[in-house]
């Protein structure tokens, strides 16, 4: 298989696997980036600090009949 790739078969190997790693290493930032947002929200909201949306929403519904 390796034959079919010709005589750059070793640099197109290298830029399939520096792609490969890029890739892997954006999905690891996203999920760990997104885990740490998490908890901060988390740590927010038990201190009693909501977001603007919530409390709209809560006067909003007072405020109906």
């Amino acid at each position: 298989m390796i034959e079919a790739l010709g005589p750059h078969a070793g640099f197109i190997l290298a830029a399939y696997g520096v792609t490969i790693a890029i890739v892997l290493a954006l999905v690891a930032w996203v999920l760990i980036d997104g885990r740490s947002l998490r908890r901060q929200l988390a740590d927010l909201e038990t201190r009693g600090i909501r977001r603007r949306s919530a409390r709209k929403a809560a006067l909003d519904r007072a405020a109906a009949p």
